[in-house]
């Protein structure tokens, strides 16, 4: 009788693969900053760090430092995380995201594929009629 042997090869896919995140900041990000920045989790509404902050400066990606937002854009949505209605040019990239069943456009740092939230068009909150949603724990707060 002969034995036949089958050998499964599954290809070894990280977290990072996955997100694309560039895994050389990875090593400075606590477990939660990396289950939201690396695994595109979110954190509880209105318990955020810059929820309802607003002092005068710039908040950068938290993964890589890039600077995104400038205190200005920041605006009282009372959605339980940071909103903004406009960021540093070229600080974000926007993809789709169909997760959950829901329609949304996804936002990351250009520069290291961090995730930081979600982009939403058409609520009226401001003149841009732009809603940045972001993970508190996705920033940093650089003071003018």
């Amino acid at each position: 009788m002969k034995k036949l042997i089958l050998i499964f090869f599954l290809p070894l896919i990280t977290l990072g693969q996955i997100n694309d995140f560039d895994m050389s900041y990875n090593k400075k990000l606590t477990k939660q900053e990396k289950e939201v920045i690396i695994n595109k989790g979110t954190e509880h509404p209105f318990s955020g760090e810059y929820n309802d902050f607003y002092e005068e400066g710039t908040y950068n990606c938290k993964a890589c430092d890039q600077e995104l937002y400038k205190s200005n854009f920041k605006f009282k949505s009372n959605c339980g995380w940071p909103s903004f209605d406009d960021e540093i040019e070229g600080a974000t990239i926007k993809t789709e995201d169909n997760s959950f069943g829901m329609r949304r456009i996804e936002i990351c740092c250009s520069n290291c594929n961090g995730h930081l939230g979600h982009l939403f068009y058409g609520e009226n909150y401001t003149t841009t009629n732009t809603r940045h949603c972001v993970n508190s724990i996705s920033l940093n707060f650089k003071p003018k």
